[in-house]
């Protein structure tokens, strides 16, 4: 019995960069995404579409499909072409754990600039050239670390979780406190920001980097 869905289409890095069809093109796929990031970057992804860029490009939107097919093959392409300026990657060498808290501070401040990536990351696609390049050089780093393949794999998406969710708070609006609220029937948390004992101050990225990399990984190696 065969199935009546259509077949997958081949993700865009596997297919020409242009249409074989159609007027010489007057901008590469390249110009394209630059201008697409360009508008993320300053607008927001909400602002990306299609005849958005075009506009930009001063072509008209359906000339764009000679080069991409929609403008999920327009996100594949500026969520890769943003993880190439993960380059040149921090050495492998030395302690793992260093290093990979190196990779978590490199793709914190590509986010930082980047920041419609957080919002893009979670589509379900193919990974594209640079992203692969990246995740590559983690398990370089992960190679002396005597854990399953899987755990490896699983430790690197949980850093780049992380660091997307550090990333997003920067931005997120500050918590509405408790002002107003009545909280005589919450004795610990009353406890705890009353409490006179004063914060040490520490560097809560690095903490939950290393602490996620760790628990994982010694973990699993026994």
């Amino acid at each position: 019995m065969t199935s009546s869905a259509e077949p997958a289409r081949p993700p865009i890095w596997s297919r020409p960069a242009r249409g074989l069809r159609g007027p010489t093109p007057t901008h590469s796929r390249d110009e394209i995404v630059a201008a697409a990031i360009a508008m993320a970057d300053a607008d927001g992804l909400g602002a990306v579409s299609m005849r958005a860029v075009a506009a930009a490009l001063h072509t008209g939107a359906g000339s764009l499909y000679r080069y991409l097919s929609s403008r999920d093959d327009l996100l594949d392409l500026m969520v890769d072409r943003a993880a190439g300026e993960l380059r040149p990657f921090p050495a492998a060498d030395g302690d793992w754990l260093d290093a990979m808290l190196r990779l978590a501070r490199r793709q914190l401040d590509l986010y930082r600039r980047h920041r419609w990536l957080v919002a893009v990351l979670p589509r379900p696609t193919a990974p594209g050239p640079q992203s692969l390049a990246w995740f590559d050089h983690c398990l370089a780093v992960l190679r002396p670390v005597p854990a399953a393949t899987t755990t490896k794999f699983e430790a690197i998406a949980m850093m780049t979780g992380v660091t997307s969710l550090f990333a997003r708070q920067e931005t997120a609006a500050p918590p509405a406190g408790f002002a107003g609220i009545d909280l005589a029937a919450y004795p610990n948390l009353v406890a705890a920001i009353t409490d006179p004992a004063p914060s040490v101050p520490r560097d809560l990225f690095e903490t939950t980097v290393r602490s996620v990399l760790r628990g994982l990984l010694t973990d699993d190696a026994g």
